[in-house]
């Protein structure tokens, strides 16, 4: 299974704490959506159905070991200084 990027749960979950103490203090629907949005959002980044799965599922994501990420050019490659960005596609 495919994992969230543990920052982007990390920015989901405080959207939607956001959301909910807007929500508390003014009942708005543009709240109600946002927090509509989050949720969405935050299930989808779990695999889960319901907001009552999708927050323990995100903490548990985040309690996990962070994985180093492979560089993407391998260690002592050579780096071009090329900036005219003709290397680059149009």
């Amino acid at each position: 299974m495919l994992m969230a990027d543990p920052h982007h749960v990390r920015a989901l979950l405080a959207r939607y704490a956001s959301a909910r103490i807007a929500l508390a203090e003014k009942d708005e629907p543009s709240w109600q959506r946002a927090l509509e949005d989050v949720t969405h959002a935050l299930c989808e980044a779990t695999g889960t159905r319901s907001i009552a799965d999708a927050l323990p599922a995100a903490d548990s994501l985040l309690a996990r070991p962070v994985q180093p990420r492979r560089p993407l050019v391998p260690e002592g490659a050579p780096c071009s200084t090329d900036t005219s960005g003709a290397g680059l596609a149009a």
